[in-house]
Protein backbone atom coordinates (compact mmCIF):
# COMPACT_ATOMS: atom_id res chain seq x y z
CA UNK A 1 0.00 0.00 0.00
CA UNK A 2 3.25 2.17 0.54
CA UNK A 3 4.15 2.16 -3.15
CA UNK A 4 0.67 3.16 -4.31
CA UNK A 5 0.82 6.33 -1.82
CA UNK A 6 0.79 9.85 -4.45
CA UNK A 7 3.26 11.71 -3.64
CA UNK A 8 2.10 15.37 -3.52
CA UNK A 9 3.41 18.82 -4.77
CA UNK A 10 3.96 20.01 -0.97
CA UNK A 11 5.83 16.78 -0.40
CA UNK A 12 8.74 17.87 -3.40
CA UNK A 13 10.41 19.98 -1.43
CA UNK A 14 9.32 23.26 -3.68
CA UNK A 15 9.63 26.99 -3.29
CA UNK A 16 6.64 28.68 -1.68
CA UNK A 17 5.58 31.15 -4.34
CA UNK A 18 5.69 27.99 -6.74
CA UNK A 19 3.23 25.90 -4.51
CA UNK A 20 1.20 29.44 -4.18
CA UNK A 21 0.97 29.69 -8.11
CA UNK A 22 0.01 25.86 -8.58
CA UNK A 23 -2.77 26.82 -5.50
CA UNK A 24 -3.86 29.37 -7.95
CA UNK A 25 -4.11 27.05 -10.89
CA UNK A 26 -6.49 24.83 -8.72
CA UNK A 27 -3.83 21.79 -9.48
CA UNK A 28 -5.14 19.61 -6.47
CA UNK A 29 -2.32 16.79 -7.36
CA UNK A 30 0.28 16.26 -9.47
CA UNK A 31 -0.35 13.65 -12.63
CA UNK A 32 2.12 10.45 -13.11
CA UNK A 33 4.38 11.86 -14.98
CA UNK A 34 5.09 14.98 -13.07
CA UNK A 35 4.97 12.98 -10.03
CA UNK A 36 8.00 10.56 -11.26
CA UNK A 37 9.69 13.26 -12.92
CA UNK A 38 10.16 16.25 -11.14
CA UNK A 39 12.07 14.63 -8.06
CA UNK A 40 13.98 13.10 -10.29
CA UNK A 41 15.38 16.64 -11.96
CA UNK A 42 15.31 18.24 -8.67
CA UNK A 43 17.97 15.84 -8.01
CA UNK A 44 19.85 17.08 -10.94
CA UNK A 45 19.37 13.92 -13.33
CA UNK A 46 19.11 13.73 -16.58
CA UNK A 47 15.69 12.57 -17.78
CA UNK A 48 14.44 11.09 -20.59
CA UNK A 49 10.41 10.99 -19.97
CA UNK A 50 7.72 9.64 -22.28
CA UNK A 51 3.79 10.18 -21.85
CA UNK A 52 1.03 10.31 -23.46
CA UNK A 53 -0.20 13.70 -24.72
CA UNK A 54 -2.20 15.51 -22.41
CA UNK A 55 -0.54 13.88 -19.45
CA UNK A 56 1.42 17.10 -18.22
CA UNK A 57 4.84 16.74 -19.73
CA UNK A 58 5.11 20.94 -19.58
CA UNK A 59 4.69 21.50 -16.19
CA UNK A 60 6.98 18.00 -15.34
CA UNK A 61 9.55 19.90 -16.97
CA UNK A 62 8.71 23.61 -16.20
CA UNK A 63 8.52 23.01 -12.22
CA UNK A 64 11.97 22.11 -11.70
CA UNK A 65 13.51 24.60 -13.92
CA UNK A 66 11.85 27.19 -12.50
CA UNK A 67 12.78 25.83 -8.90
CA UNK A 68 16.49 25.58 -10.13
CA UNK A 69 16.93 29.23 -11.15
CA UNK A 70 15.75 30.01 -7.73
CA UNK A 71 18.04 27.87 -5.93
CA UNK A 72 20.86 29.95 -8.25
CA UNK A 73 19.60 33.05 -7.21
CA UNK A 74 20.57 32.40 -3.75
CA UNK A 75 24.32 31.46 -4.30
CA UNK A 76 25.06 34.14 -6.96
CA UNK A 77 24.30 37.61 -8.08
CA UNK A 78 25.29 37.44 -11.80
CA UNK A 79 22.09 37.58 -14.15
CA UNK A 80 22.64 35.21 -17.35
CA UNK A 81 20.63 32.68 -19.38
CA UNK A 82 19.89 29.60 -16.91
CA UNK A 83 17.62 27.56 -18.96
CA UNK A 84 16.70 27.12 -22.49
CA UNK A 85 13.55 25.08 -23.87
CA UNK A 86 13.35 24.25 -27.65
CA UNK A 87 10.37 23.08 -29.05
CA UNK A 88 9.80 22.31 -32.60
CA UNK A 89 6.86 24.88 -33.31
CA UNK A 90 6.25 28.28 -32.66
CA UNK A 91 2.70 27.46 -31.45
CA UNK A 92 4.17 24.72 -28.89
CA UNK A 93 6.47 28.23 -27.71
CA UNK A 94 3.82 29.93 -26.70
CA UNK A 95 2.50 27.36 -24.88
CA UNK A 96 5.33 26.65 -22.49
CA UNK A 97 5.68 30.74 -22.10
CA UNK A 98 2.46 30.60 -21.16
CA UNK A 99 2.48 27.93 -18.45
CA UNK A 100 6.16 29.56 -17.34
CA UNK A 101 4.26 32.34 -16.67
CA UNK A 102 1.45 30.81 -15.15
CA UNK A 103 3.63 29.07 -12.94
CA UNK A 104 5.91 31.96 -11.84
CA UNK A 105 3.38 34.18 -11.16
CA UNK A 106 4.38 35.03 -7.32
CA UNK A 107 8.21 35.27 -8.58
CA UNK A 108 7.94 37.01 -11.78
CA UNK A 109 10.76 39.66 -11.06
CA UNK A 110 13.06 36.60 -9.84
CA UNK A 111 12.33 34.68 -12.70
CA UNK A 112 11.92 36.22 -16.27
CA UNK A 113 11.32 34.09 -19.32
CA UNK A 114 10.96 35.07 -23.46
CA UNK A 115 10.07 33.99 -26.56
CA UNK A 116 12.32 33.99 -29.29
CA UNK A 117 10.16 31.54 -31.79
CA UNK A 118 8.68 34.55 -33.70
CA UNK A 119 11.08 35.41 -37.10
CA UNK A 120 9.47 38.92 -37.59
CA UNK A 121 11.08 41.18 -34.53
CA UNK A 122 14.85 39.54 -34.75
CA UNK A 123 16.15 43.27 -33.56
CA UNK A 124 12.87 43.65 -30.52
CA UNK A 125 14.33 40.09 -29.53
CA UNK A 126 18.30 40.94 -29.59
CA UNK A 127 17.69 44.10 -26.70
CA UNK A 128 15.44 41.72 -24.64
CA UNK A 129 18.12 39.14 -25.00
CA UNK A 130 20.83 42.10 -23.74
CA UNK A 131 18.81 41.79 -20.87
CA UNK A 132 19.72 38.52 -20.14
CA UNK A 133 16.64 36.98 -19.14
CA UNK A 134 16.63 33.42 -16.76
CA UNK A 135 14.94 30.94 -19.32
CA UNK A 136 14.69 31.56 -22.99
CA UNK A 137 11.97 30.02 -25.02
CA UNK A 138 12.47 28.97 -29.03
CA UNK A 139 12.45 26.65 -31.81
CA UNK A 140 16.46 25.38 -32.72
CA UNK A 141 16.21 27.47 -36.05
CA UNK A 142 15.97 31.07 -34.12
CA UNK A 143 17.63 29.97 -31.09
CA UNK A 144 21.02 29.41 -33.30
CA UNK A 145 20.47 32.49 -35.47
CA UNK A 146 20.94 34.53 -32.23
CA UNK A 147 23.38 32.02 -30.87
CA UNK A 148 25.68 32.54 -34.18
CA UNK A 149 24.76 36.36 -33.99
CA UNK A 150 26.30 36.62 -30.40
CA UNK A 151 23.48 37.74 -28.54
CA UNK A 152 22.58 35.32 -26.84
CA UNK A 153 25.64 33.28 -25.14
CA UNK A 154 25.02 30.21 -23.13
CA UNK A 155 28.65 28.75 -23.09
CA UNK A 156 29.48 29.50 -19.58
CA UNK A 157 26.06 30.15 -17.48
CA UNK A 158 23.57 28.21 -19.01
CA UNK A 159 22.08 24.98 -16.06
CA UNK A 160 19.36 23.37 -17.78
CA UNK A 161 18.70 21.97 -21.91
CA UNK A 162 14.96 20.98 -22.52
CA UNK A 163 14.03 19.92 -25.76
CA UNK A 164 9.85 19.50 -25.90
CA UNK A 165 8.00 17.04 -28.14
CA UNK A 166 11.36 15.61 -29.35
CA UNK A 167 10.06 13.00 -31.61
CA UNK A 168 8.77 15.89 -34.02
CA UNK A 169 12.66 17.42 -33.75
CA UNK A 170 14.02 15.29 -36.71
CA UNK A 171 10.92 15.28 -38.62
CA UNK A 172 10.66 19.15 -38.61
CA UNK A 173 13.99 19.17 -39.88
CA UNK A 174 16.39 20.26 -36.75
CA UNK A 175 18.80 17.45 -37.19
CA UNK A 176 21.63 19.98 -38.04
CA UNK A 177 20.46 22.66 -35.92
CA UNK A 178 20.60 20.66 -32.82
CA UNK A 179 23.74 19.14 -33.48
CA UNK A 180 25.11 22.76 -34.57
CA UNK A 181 23.70 24.63 -31.35
CA UNK A 182 25.17 22.25 -28.89
CA UNK A 183 28.14 23.47 -29.87
CA UNK A 184 27.18 26.83 -27.92
CA UNK A 185 26.55 24.91 -24.93
CA UNK A 186 28.86 24.25 -21.55
CA UNK A 187 30.02 20.94 -21.40
CA UNK A 188 28.25 20.24 -18.26
CA UNK A 189 25.07 20.79 -17.76
CA UNK A 190 21.56 19.05 -17.04
CA UNK A 191 19.24 17.83 -20.03
CA UNK A 192 15.71 16.38 -20.45
CA UNK A 193 14.10 15.03 -23.68
CA UNK A 194 9.81 15.13 -23.57
CA UNK A 195 8.24 13.20 -25.85
CA UNK A 196 4.82 11.46 -26.69
CA UNK A 197 6.87 8.39 -28.14
CA UNK A 198 10.47 6.95 -28.16
CA UNK A 199 10.66 6.37 -31.13
CA UNK A 200 14.28 5.82 -33.52
CA UNK A 201 14.76 9.79 -33.72
CA UNK A 202 14.21 10.33 -29.80
CA UNK A 203 16.75 8.03 -29.62
CA UNK A 204 19.08 9.23 -31.90
CA UNK A 205 18.38 12.40 -30.03
CA UNK A 206 19.10 10.89 -26.59
CA UNK A 207 22.39 9.73 -27.72
CA UNK A 208 23.52 13.19 -28.50
CA UNK A 209 22.13 15.63 -25.93
CA UNK A 210 21.72 13.02 -22.68
CA UNK A 211 24.43 12.21 -20.33
CA UNK A 212 23.44 8.77 -18.21
CA UNK A 213 20.01 9.48 -17.94
CA UNK A 214 16.81 8.26 -16.29
CA UNK A 215 14.12 7.02 -19.00
CA UNK A 216 10.64 7.01 -18.00
CA UNK A 217 8.25 5.40 -19.95
CA UNK A 218 5.22 5.35 -18.18
CA UNK A 219 2.92 2.00 -18.56
CA UNK A 220 -0.10 4.08 -19.73
CA UNK A 221 -2.04 3.56 -23.29
CA UNK A 222 -1.07 6.20 -26.03
CA UNK A 223 -4.93 7.10 -25.51
CA UNK A 224 -7.41 8.04 -23.09
CA UNK A 225 -9.40 5.00 -21.70
CA UNK A 226 -12.62 4.14 -23.44
CA UNK A 227 -14.52 5.34 -20.28
CA UNK A 228 -13.51 9.00 -20.76
CA UNK A 229 -12.58 8.71 -24.82
CA UNK A 230 -14.93 7.19 -27.31
CA UNK A 231 -13.70 6.43 -30.61
CA UNK A 232 -16.52 6.00 -33.88
CA UNK A 233 -16.68 5.74 -37.21
CA UNK A 234 -19.26 6.27 -40.00
CA UNK A 235 -18.67 5.19 -43.85
CA UNK A 236 -19.89 8.22 -45.73
CA UNK A 237 -18.04 9.16 -49.10
CA UNK A 238 -17.50 12.87 -50.42
CA UNK A 239 -21.14 14.34 -50.67
CA UNK A 240 -22.28 12.65 -48.07
CA UNK A 241 -19.50 13.66 -45.41
CA UNK A 242 -20.50 17.27 -45.79
CA UNK A 243 -24.27 16.65 -45.23
CA UNK A 244 -23.67 14.50 -42.13
CA UNK A 245 -21.75 16.88 -40.74
CA UNK A 246 -24.28 19.81 -41.52
CA UNK A 247 -26.60 17.55 -40.06
CA UNK A 248 -25.16 16.65 -36.99
CA UNK A 249 -24.26 20.55 -36.23
CA UNK A 250 -27.83 21.71 -36.82
CA UNK A 251 -29.62 19.23 -34.83
CA UNK A 252 -27.01 19.70 -31.61
CA UNK A 253 -26.18 15.83 -32.42
CA UNK A 254 -22.28 17.23 -31.47
CA UNK A 255 -22.21 19.56 -28.32
CA UNK A 256 -19.45 21.78 -26.99
CA UNK A 257 -15.89 22.73 -28.81
CA UNK A 258 -14.94 20.79 -32.25
CA UNK A 259 -11.97 20.00 -34.35
CA UNK A 260 -12.56 18.84 -37.96
CA UNK A 261 -8.90 17.83 -39.05
CA UNK A 262 -8.83 17.80 -43.16
CA UNK A 263 -5.84 16.87 -45.06
CA UNK A 264 -5.00 20.42 -47.09
CA UNK A 265 -5.08 23.71 -46.66
CA UNK A 266 -7.62 24.26 -48.99
CA UNK A 267 -9.76 21.58 -47.80
CA UNK A 268 -9.76 24.08 -44.83
CA UNK A 269 -11.50 26.84 -46.39
CA UNK A 270 -13.44 24.74 -48.22
CA UNK A 271 -15.09 23.61 -45.36
CA UNK A 272 -15.16 27.32 -44.00
CA UNK A 273 -17.09 28.36 -46.44
CA UNK A 274 -19.85 25.53 -47.02
CA UNK A 275 -20.27 25.86 -43.09
CA UNK A 276 -20.99 29.67 -43.25
CA UNK A 277 -23.42 28.59 -45.56
CA UNK A 278 -25.24 27.47 -42.77
CA UNK A 279 -24.49 30.62 -40.11
CA UNK A 280 -22.22 28.07 -38.61
CA UNK A 281 -19.11 30.05 -37.34
CA UNK A 282 -15.66 28.07 -37.45
CA UNK A 283 -11.61 29.94 -37.98
CA UNK A 284 -9.01 27.69 -39.86
CA UNK A 285 -5.54 26.94 -38.57
CA UNK A 286 -2.66 25.75 -40.93
CA UNK A 287 0.87 25.94 -41.59
CA UNK A 288 0.61 28.77 -44.42
CA UNK A 289 -1.11 31.23 -41.86
CA UNK A 290 1.22 33.28 -40.32
CA UNK A 291 2.64 32.33 -36.56
CA UNK A 292 0.86 35.67 -35.11
CA UNK A 293 -2.59 34.40 -36.93
CA UNK A 294 -2.21 30.58 -35.85
CA UNK A 295 -1.61 31.59 -31.92
CA UNK A 296 -4.51 34.14 -32.28
CA UNK A 297 -6.71 31.26 -33.76
CA UNK A 298 -6.17 29.17 -30.80
CA UNK A 299 -6.43 32.10 -28.51
CA UNK A 300 -9.74 32.70 -29.88
CA UNK A 301 -11.07 29.11 -30.03
CA UNK A 302 -9.47 28.30 -26.55
CA UNK A 303 -11.81 31.51 -25.28
CA UNK A 304 -14.66 30.27 -26.52
CA UNK A 305 -15.14 33.06 -29.79
CA UNK A 306 -15.16 30.31 -31.68
CA UNK A 307 -16.79 26.89 -30.90
CA UNK A 308 -15.15 24.87 -34.31
CA UNK A 309 -11.87 24.74 -35.47
CA UNK A 310 -10.83 23.36 -38.92
CA UNK A 311 -7.31 22.40 -38.97
CA UNK A 312 -4.76 20.49 -41.66
CA UNK A 313 -2.64 18.23 -40.77
CA UNK A 314 -0.17 18.13 -43.45
CA UNK A 315 2.75 16.47 -41.64
CA UNK A 316 0.99 13.14 -42.25
CA UNK A 317 1.00 13.41 -46.04
CA UNK A 318 4.80 12.59 -45.79
CA UNK A 319 7.25 10.16 -44.57
CA UNK A 320 10.26 11.88 -42.98
CA UNK A 321 12.57 10.95 -45.68
CA UNK A 322 9.78 12.84 -48.27
CA UNK A 323 8.44 9.64 -49.72
CA UNK A 324 4.79 9.74 -50.34
CA UNK A 325 2.56 7.53 -48.17
CA UNK A 326 -0.13 7.07 -50.13
CA UNK A 327 -2.31 8.85 -52.69
CA UNK A 328 0.14 9.69 -55.79
CA UNK A 329 -2.17 11.55 -56.69
CA UNK A 330 -2.48 13.99 -54.07
CA UNK A 331 1.56 13.86 -53.22
CA UNK A 332 2.12 15.03 -56.68
CA UNK A 333 -0.18 17.90 -56.70
CA UNK A 334 1.93 18.86 -53.09
CA UNK A 335 4.92 18.70 -54.05
CA UNK A 336 3.70 20.85 -57.47
CA UNK A 337 2.19 23.79 -54.69
CA UNK A 338 4.77 26.83 -54.53
CA UNK A 339 2.82 28.44 -51.66
CA UNK A 340 4.75 28.73 -48.68
CA UNK A 341 4.45 26.89 -45.77
CA UNK A 342 6.00 27.26 -41.93
CA UNK A 343 7.85 24.06 -41.33
CA UNK A 344 7.55 25.52 -37.55
CA UNK A 345 4.11 24.64 -37.36
CA UNK A 346 2.10 21.93 -35.99
CA UNK A 347 -1.71 21.37 -35.77
CA UNK A 348 -2.38 17.87 -34.37
CA UNK A 349 0.62 17.75 -32.05
CA UNK A 350 1.55 19.65 -29.01
CA UNK A 351 -0.82 22.64 -29.16
CA UNK A 352 -2.87 22.90 -26.07
CA UNK A 353 -6.71 23.58 -27.33
CA UNK A 354 -8.38 23.93 -24.31
CA UNK A 355 -11.75 21.84 -23.41
CA UNK A 356 -12.34 20.51 -26.43
CA UNK A 357 -15.08 17.48 -26.41
CA UNK A 358 -15.17 16.18 -30.27
CA UNK A 359 -12.32 15.33 -32.90
CA UNK A 360 -13.86 15.07 -36.01
CA UNK A 361 -11.46 13.05 -39.14
CA UNK A 362 -13.29 14.81 -42.13
CA UNK A 363 -10.21 13.10 -44.02
CA UNK A 364 -9.21 9.89 -42.11
CA UNK A 365 -5.64 10.08 -41.12
CA UNK A 366 -3.20 8.69 -43.31
CA UNK A 367 -1.29 7.22 -40.69
CA UNK A 368 -1.83 5.55 -36.87
CA UNK A 369 0.57 8.27 -35.18
CA UNK A 370 -1.64 10.86 -37.09
CA UNK A 371 -4.99 9.35 -35.74
CA UNK A 372 -2.99 9.08 -32.34
CA UNK A 373 -2.36 12.75 -32.29
CA UNK A 374 -5.30 14.17 -33.41
CA UNK A 375 -7.29 12.30 -31.17
CA UNK A 376 -5.26 13.32 -28.35
CA UNK A 377 -6.35 17.08 -28.77
CA UNK A 378 -9.13 15.85 -27.10
CA UNK A 379 -10.16 13.96 -23.51
CA UNK A 380 -6.86 16.21 -22.01
CA UNK A 381 -6.77 16.02 -18.00
CA UNK A 382 -10.00 14.47 -16.33
CA UNK A 383 -12.04 16.04 -19.10
CA UNK A 384 -14.46 13.46 -21.82
CA UNK A 385 -14.38 13.75 -25.61
CA UNK A 386 -14.81 11.95 -28.69
CA UNK A 387 -13.20 11.39 -31.79
CA UNK A 388 -16.00 10.84 -35.13
CA UNK A 389 -14.01 9.80 -38.57
CA UNK A 390 -15.61 9.60 -41.36
CA UNK A 391 -14.45 7.18 -43.61
CA UNK A 392 -14.38 6.59 -47.49
CA UNK A 393 -14.11 2.93 -49.00
CA UNK A 394 -10.55 3.70 -50.49
CA UNK A 395 -10.04 4.76 -46.63
CA UNK A 396 -11.19 1.45 -45.31
CA UNK A 397 -7.59 0.09 -45.43
CA UNK A 398 -6.38 2.72 -42.83
CA UNK A 399 -9.15 2.52 -40.44
CA UNK A 400 -8.27 -1.30 -40.10
CA UNK A 401 -4.83 -0.51 -39.38
CA UNK A 402 -5.49 1.95 -36.77
CA UNK A 403 -8.15 -0.57 -34.79
CA UNK A 404 -5.23 -2.98 -34.96
CA UNK A 405 -3.41 -0.56 -33.38
CA UNK A 406 -5.67 0.44 -30.69
CA UNK A 407 -6.74 -2.63 -29.76
CA UNK A 408 -3.73 -3.87 -28.59
CA UNK A 409 -3.38 -1.37 -25.84
CA UNK A 410 -7.43 -2.02 -24.74
CA UNK A 411 -6.19 -5.98 -24.77
CA UNK A 412 -7.38 -6.55 -27.98
CA UNK A 413 -11.13 -5.26 -27.47
CA UNK A 414 -13.00 -3.55 -30.24
CA UNK A 415 -12.16 0.55 -30.10
CA UNK A 416 -13.66 2.04 -33.22
CA UNK A 417 -17.10 1.69 -32.46
CA UNK A 418 -19.77 2.18 -35.44
CA UNK A 419 -21.87 5.33 -35.08
CA UNK A 420 -25.68 4.89 -36.23
CA UNK A 421 -26.25 7.83 -38.33
CA UNK A 422 -29.50 7.02 -40.84
CA UNK A 423 -28.86 9.38 -43.85
CA UNK A 424 -32.29 8.43 -45.14
CA UNK A 425 -34.06 10.10 -42.46
CA UNK A 426 -32.31 13.47 -43.30
CA UNK A 427 -32.66 13.59 -47.20
CA UNK A 428 -33.88 17.46 -47.10
CA UNK A 429 -30.74 17.97 -45.26
CA UNK A 430 -28.54 16.04 -48.38
CA UNK A 431 -30.18 18.11 -50.68
CA UNK A 432 -29.19 21.23 -48.77
CA UNK A 433 -25.70 20.32 -48.84
CA UNK A 434 -25.31 19.19 -51.67
CA UNK A 435 -25.94 22.65 -53.37
CA UNK A 436 -23.45 24.38 -50.67
CA UNK A 437 -20.84 22.13 -50.97
CA UNK A 438 -20.58 22.56 -54.51
CA UNK A 439 -20.79 26.20 -54.63
CA UNK A 440 -17.60 26.75 -53.07
CA UNK A 441 -15.42 26.42 -55.73
CA UNK A 442 -11.82 26.55 -55.99
CA UNK A 443 -12.64 30.19 -57.48
CA UNK A 444 -14.38 30.57 -53.89
CA UNK A 445 -11.63 29.22 -52.12
CA UNK A 446 -8.83 31.27 -53.56
CA UNK A 447 -11.04 34.79 -53.15
CA UNK A 448 -11.13 33.50 -49.19
CA UNK A 449 -7.28 33.62 -48.80
CA UNK A 450 -7.30 36.89 -50.90
CA UNK A 451 -9.67 38.58 -48.35
CA UNK A 452 -7.61 37.38 -45.53
CA UNK A 453 -4.62 38.39 -46.97
CA UNK A 454 -6.14 42.13 -47.31
CA UNK A 455 -6.84 41.56 -43.75
CA UNK A 456 -3.65 40.99 -42.85
CA UNK A 457 -2.43 44.18 -44.64
CA UNK A 458 -4.82 46.40 -42.83
CA UNK A 459 -3.55 45.05 -39.79
CA UNK A 460 0.34 44.69 -40.01
CA UNK A 461 2.39 47.09 -38.11
CA UNK A 462 5.11 46.76 -40.00
CA UNK A 463 3.01 49.05 -42.81
CA UNK A 464 1.50 51.29 -40.74
CA UNK A 465 4.62 53.64 -41.60
CA UNK A 466 3.66 52.60 -44.84
CA UNK A 467 0.54 53.64 -45.17
CA UNK A 468 1.24 57.39 -43.11
CA UNK A 469 3.22 57.82 -46.11
CA UNK A 470 0.93 56.68 -48.64
CA UNK A 471 -2.74 57.22 -47.61
CA UNK A 472 -3.66 56.52 -50.93
CA UNK A 473 -2.45 52.97 -50.89
CA UNK A 474 -4.21 52.73 -47.66
CA UNK A 475 -7.82 54.51 -48.96
CA UNK A 476 -7.51 52.30 -52.49
CA UNK A 477 -6.74 49.26 -50.40
CA UNK A 478 -10.09 49.49 -48.06
CA UNK A 479 -12.13 50.77 -51.13
CA UNK A 480 -11.12 47.34 -52.61
CA UNK A 481 -14.75 45.95 -53.55
CA UNK A 482 -15.41 42.84 -51.46
CA UNK A 483 -15.43 39.68 -52.89
CA UNK A 484 -18.56 37.05 -53.13
CA UNK A 485 -17.71 34.28 -54.33
CA UNK A 486 -20.13 31.95 -52.25
CA UNK A 487 -24.11 33.42 -52.40
CA UNK A 488 -25.03 33.62 -49.13
CA UNK A 489 -28.83 32.39 -48.44
CA UNK A 490 -29.94 33.57 -45.01
CA UNK A 491 -32.73 30.92 -44.89
CA UNK A 492 -30.96 28.36 -44.86
CA UNK A 493 -29.55 29.25 -41.49
CA UNK A 494 -32.99 27.88 -40.14
CA UNK A 495 -33.74 24.03 -39.67
CA UNK A 496 -38.23 23.63 -40.74
CA UNK A 497 -39.88 21.81 -38.79
CA UNK A 498 -40.18 18.91 -42.05
CA UNK A 499 -36.46 18.91 -42.14
CA UNK A 500 -36.04 16.94 -38.76
CA UNK A 501 -36.00 13.48 -38.34
CA UNK A 502 -39.70 11.97 -37.06
CA UNK A 503 -37.73 11.10 -33.86
CA UNK A 504 -36.50 14.89 -32.90
CA UNK A 505 -39.70 16.53 -34.22
CA UNK A 506 -41.69 18.03 -31.81
CA UNK A 507 -44.75 16.12 -30.22
CA UNK A 508 -47.03 18.96 -30.04
CA UNK A 509 -50.46 18.14 -32.04
CA UNK A 510 -50.36 20.51 -35.33
CA UNK A 511 -52.74 23.30 -35.58
CA UNK A 512 -55.81 22.77 -37.16
CA UNK A 513 -56.07 24.28 -40.84
CA UNK A 514 -58.71 26.46 -41.29
CA UNK A 515 -61.22 26.44 -44.18
CA UNK A 516 -60.18 29.52 -46.08
CA UNK A 517 -62.87 31.78 -46.59
CA UNK A 518 -63.90 33.65 -49.84
CA UNK A 519 -62.67 37.11 -49.41
CA UNK A 520 -66.33 39.43 -49.65
CA UNK A 521 -66.27 41.85 -52.73
CA UNK A 522 -65.95 45.11 -52.37
CA UNK A 523 -68.85 47.55 -52.64
CA UNK A 524 -69.33 48.98 -55.54
CA UNK A 525 -69.80 52.48 -53.76
CA UNK A 526 -65.98 51.87 -52.48
CA UNK A 527 -64.57 51.33 -55.68
CA UNK A 528 -66.16 54.32 -57.67
CA UNK A 529 -65.15 56.32 -54.40
CA UNK A 530 -61.71 55.32 -54.52
CA UNK A 531 -61.69 55.48 -58.49
CA UNK A 532 -63.20 59.29 -58.22
CA UNK A 533 -60.47 60.50 -55.18
CA UNK A 534 -57.45 59.04 -57.81
CA UNK A 535 -59.15 61.11 -61.05
CA UNK A 536 -59.30 64.30 -58.63
CA UNK A 537 -56.02 63.87 -57.63
CA UNK A 538 -54.82 63.47 -61.09
CA UNK A 539 -56.85 67.05 -61.78
CA UNK A 540 -54.90 68.84 -59.24
CA UNK A 541 -51.14 67.12 -60.94
CA UNK A 542 -50.46 70.27 -62.95
CA UNK A 543 -48.21 67.80 -65.39
CA UNK A 544 -51.06 65.85 -66.17
CA UNK A 545 -53.94 68.38 -66.34
CA UNK A 546 -51.93 71.11 -67.52
CA UNK A 547 -54.16 73.59 -65.67
CA UNK A 548 -52.56 76.16 -63.84
CA UNK A 549 -53.45 78.09 -61.14
CA UNK A 550 -53.30 82.15 -61.04
CA UNK A 551 -52.35 84.11 -58.16
CA UNK A 552 -55.92 85.25 -57.61
CA UNK A 553 -56.99 81.89 -56.88
CA UNK A 554 -58.72 81.58 -60.75
CA UNK A 555 -57.80 78.99 -62.41
CA UNK A 556 -56.85 79.07 -66.63
CA UNK A 557 -56.74 76.60 -68.54
CA UNK A 558 -53.93 76.10 -71.26
CA UNK A 559 -53.41 73.58 -74.06
CA UNK A 560 -50.41 72.31 -75.48
CA UNK A 561 -50.49 74.79 -78.23
CA UNK A 562 -50.19 77.60 -76.03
Amino acid sequence: MEEDKKVMFHEMELDDRILKAISQLSWSHPTLIQETAIPLLLEGKDVLMRARTGSGKTAAFVVPVIQKILNLKNTSTQQCIRALILSPSKELCGQITSVIGQLTLKCAREVRCIDISSSGDTQIQKSLLSDKPDIVVATPSRALVHLKANSMRLKDDLAMLVVDEADLVFSFGYEDEIKELLNHLPKIYQAVLASATLSDDVLSLKKIVLRNPVTLKLEEPELAPSSQLQHYHLYAEEDDKAAILYALLKLNLIRGKSIIFVRTVDRCYKLKLYLEQFKIGSCVLNSELPAAVRCLSVDQFNRGRYQIIVASDEKALEKPDGGLLQGEELGKKRQKSKRKRDKESGVSRGIDFQHVSNVINFDFPLDVNSYVHRAGRTARGNNQGSVLSFVAMKEKPLMEAVEDHLSKGFNGQKVLQKYSFALEEVEGFRYRSRDAWRAVTRVAVREARLKEIKHELLNCKKLQGYFEENPTDLAALRRDKALHTVRVQPQLAHVPEYLLPAALRSEEPEPEVETPTVPKKRKAGNYGSAKRHKYQARQRDPLRSFELKKLDGKQSTTTADT
